[in-house]
C-alpha cells in the first residue's frame, strides 16, 4: 500500500466522521492567519502616523488593535489545538478498538506466531504515531499554510520586489525537508522494532522474575536490558537528530534572505521606493513567516512518523481470521453430544511436518474418553480441534453427526469448557474469575460453582473473600487453588461437553483428591475428553485412545489395553513404578 493509499484509507476510515470538529479548528486557524498577519501589517501604520507624523489621536486605537490581534491569536490557536487533540483521542480510541478487535478474533496461531510485548508496541506506541499524524500534522498544515498566505499578502502589499526575493526561501527549505523525511521514515520503523523488542523482553522478565533470582541472573540481565534499552536510545537521538537538522538549515536560510533583504532594502529606500515604515511592516511579516515555513519545513518528518506507524497498525486491522463461520452457517443442536473424527489429518503449518495422521475417533456421548500418549504425540491437538481453535487440513469433526465446519463458532463454543494444565486467570477478583464462564450467573450460582469444585474451602479463609485479588494469572494462589478456580468457572458454564487437560500429578495427595471429586463432578453426565497424566484417573473410563506421532495406536477400556497395546502396558508400567 502506497503512502498515498494508507493517507486516503487514515482520512476515510478514522478521520472523517469528525469532519465537523476538524472543520470548525480550520475555521479558528483562519482567525489565527488573520490576526498574526494583521499584527504584521499594524507595524506600518504603527511607525508612519505614531512616529513620523505623530497623530496623537490614534495612540490608543493603534495599540489597542495590535492587543486585539494577539488575543485572538491565542484564543484561536488555542481553541483549534483543543479541537484537533479531541479528534485526535477518538481516532487512537477508534484505531485500538479495531486492532483489539481484531487480535480477539484472530486465529490461535496468528497470536501464538508473535510476542505478546510486540502487539502490546502496536497498541501504544505506533498508535502513538498515527495520533500524532492527525493531530499534529492537520492543525499544521492548515495553521501555518493559513498563516504563511496571510503573512505574504502583507509582504507582496508593502512591497512586490522584495516578496519575490523572500519567497526563494520556500521551496529551499521544502526541498530540505524531503531530504529528512525519507532518513526520518527509515529510523522511525527502525525505533518501532526496537521498542517492540523492549517490549517483549520486559515482559518475559517480569514474567519470570524468580527464575532470575534462582539462577542469581539479576546482573546479566540488568546488562541484557541496558543493552536494549542503549539501542533504543539511539535510535531515539537519531531521529531527534534529524528532526533538529532543520532547525540550523531554516536559521542559515533565514539569515540569508534577511541579509539580501536589507541590502535591497537599503536601495529601494535611498531611491524613495519604499518608506521605512513599510519596511519594517514588511521584515515583521517575514519574520513571522519564518515559524509557520520552518513548521511546514517538518511537515513531511510528522507524517513519515504517522506512515511508519500506520504500516505496522492497519496489517493488523486487517487480519483475516481462517477459522471463521461458513456462509450461512447452521446453530448446533447438541443431544447425546457424542464427537467423531473422521480421517483428520492436521499440521500448524502447510511446511511443517504432519501432526495428526488420519486420525478417527469415536467419542461416545455422556461418557468419559481418555487420550493417552508420550508428549508431543498430539494429545493436546486433538483437544484444540474440538472447539476449532484451528481448521484441519482435511477430514472431518462431528458432534451428533453435525460437522463442526458447518456450525456456527458461537454455538459450537457455547457448548465446550475447557479446564487446561496451564490454569488461565486474570488479575482480578476471584469472583470475576469464575463468573467469566457467564457474566449473567448469580452471586450464589458463583458460590455453588466454587462449592463443588472445593474452591470455597480456601476462598472462605481470605480475608476479602471472593473479591480478593488474585493477581497476575493468579500468583497469590497455589497451583492447586488455581486449577480449583478453573474447575469451578467450567462448572458455572454448565457445557455438555468438557475438555479436560488434567493435571494433577505436581499436587500432594490431599490436593489431588480434592480436585479428583471436582473433576468427578463437573464431567458426571458429560462428554468428556481427557488427556491423562495420570491412569489412575482414567481406569474406569468408557474408552482410552493410545496416540503416538499423530496416530491412533490402540483403544478399548484399561484391561483391553493392557493385554492389547505394548505401548499402553509400558506407560501403565512405569506409572505403577513410580508410586
Amino acid at each position: 500500500m502506497s503512502d498515498i493509499e494508507i493517507l486516503k484509507r487514515l482520512y476515510k476510515e478514522y478521520t472523517s466522521k469528525y469532519l465537523k470538529k476538524i472543520i470548525i479548528a480550520v475555521f479558528f486557524t483562519v482567525l489565527l492567519a488573520v490576526s498574526t498577519s494583521s499584527v504584521a501589517y499594524l507595524l506600518d501604520p504603527a511607525i508612519k502616523q505614531l512616529f513620523i507624523e505623530q497623530k496623537h489621536e490614534l495612540i490608543y486605537i493603534i495599540p489597542g488593535l495590535i492587543v486585539l490581534a494577539f488575543a485572538i491569536k491565542g484564543s484561536s490557536l488555542y481553541l483549534a489545538k483543543i479541537l484537533m487533540i479531541g479528534v485526535s483521542e477518538e481516532v487512537r480510541k477508534d484505531v485500538q478498538i479495531d486492532m483489539f478487535d481484531s487480535l480477539i478474533r484472530a486465529d490461535t496461531k496468528v497470536i501464538d506466531g508473535k510476542h505478546s510485548g510486540k502487539f502490546i508496541s502496536n497498541l501504544t506506541n505506533d498508535v502513538d504515531m498515527i495520533t500524532n499524524l492527525i493531530s499534529t500534522v492537520i492543525l499544521n498544515l492548515f495553521k501555518d499554510s493559513l498563516t504563511l498566505i496571510g503573512l505574504l499578502s502583507v509582504m507582496f502589499y508593502q512591497n512586490w520586489k522584495l516578496s519575490l526575493i523572500a519567497i526563494i526561501m520556500i521551496p529551499l527549505a521544502s526541498f530540505a525537508a524531503k531530504s529528512l523525511g525519507k532518513r526520518m521514515g527509515k529510523v522511525v520503523g527502525q525505533q518501532m522494532i526496537k521498542a517492540g523488542v523492549l517490549n517483549t523482553y520486559l515482559m518475559d522478565l517480569f514474567k519470570n522474575h524468580k527464575l532470575t533470582k534462582v539462577f542469581q541472573k539479576e546482573e546479566y540481565e540488568k546488562r541484557r536490558a541496558a543493552e536494549f534499552i542503549s539501542s533504543l536510545k539511539e535510535t531515539a537521538k537519531k531521529i531527534a537528530i534529524i528532526f533538529m537538522r532543520a532547525s540550523p538549515i531554516m536559521e542559515f536560510l533565514t539569515g540569508i534572505m534577511i541579509a539580501i533583504l536589507i541590502f535591497f532594502s537599503a536601495k529601494l529606500v535611498a531611491k524613495g521606493e519604499l518608506e521605512v515604515s513599510n519596511f519594517f511592516s514588511f521584515l515583521a511579516a517575514m519574520m513571522l513567516a519564518y515559524q509557520p515555513v520552518r513548521s511546514l519545513a517538518s511537515l513531511n518528518i510528522a507524517i513519515q512518523q504517522g506512515l511508519a506507524g500506520a504500516k505496522s497498525v492497519l496489517p493488523i486491522i486487517d487480519i483475516v481470521p481462517e477459522v471463521k463461520d461458513v456462509p450461512n452457517s447452521k446453530e448446533l443442536s447438541v443431544e447425546k453430544c457424542q464427537i467423531t473424527f473422521a480421517n483428520v489429518q492436521f499440521n500448524y503449518d502447510k511446511n511443517e511436518q504432519q501432526i495428526l495422521n488420519s486420525v478417527n475417533l469415536d467419542i461416545p456421548g455422556e461418557k468419559m474418553t481418555a487420550l493417552v500418549g508420550l508428549s508431543g504425540a498430539g494429545k493436546s491437538t486433538i483437544l484444540n480441534l474440538i472447539p476449532r481453535f484451528y481448521n484441519i487440513n482435511d477430514g472431518d469433526i462431528k458432534i451428533d453427526n453435525q460437522s463442526i465446519y458447518d456450525c456456527s463458532l458461537r454455538s459450537l463454543r457455547k457448548n465446550i469448557s475447557l479446564v487446561s494444565q496451564d490454569t488461565t486467570l486474570f488479575d482480578d477478583t476471584i469472583k470475576n474469575n469464575i463468573l467469566y464462564a457467564n457474566l449473567d450467573a448469580s452471586e450464589n450460582e458463583v458460590k455453588e460453582a466454587a462449592k463443588f469444585s472445593f474452591a470455597d474451602e480456601f476462598i472462605e479463609k481470605l480475608p476479602n473473600k471472593y473479591e480478593t485479588i488474585i493477581g497476575e494469572n493468579g500468583i497469590r494462589l497455589s497451583g492447586g487453588e488455581k486449577q480449583r478456580l478453573s474447575i469451578a468457572r467450567a462448572i458455572l458454564k454448565k457445557s455438555p461437553i468438557i475438555l479436560l487437560d488434567e493435571a494433577t500429578s505436581s499436587l500432594d495427595a490431599e490436593t489431588e483428591n480434592k480436585i479428583q471429586k471436582a473433576i468427578t463432578f463437573l464431567t458426571k453426565g458429560r462428554t468428556t475428553v481427557v488427556i491423562a497424566h495420570r491412569l489412575s484417573t482414567i481406569l474406569n473410563a468408557s474408552k482410552i485412545y493410545v496416540i503416538q506421532k499423530g496416530t491412533v495406536i490402540g483403544q478399548g477400556k484399561h484391561d483391553d489395553l493392557l493385554k492389547s497395546s505394548e505401548v499402553y502396558l509400558n506407560f501403565y508400567e512405569k506409572q505403577i513404578r513410580k508410586s
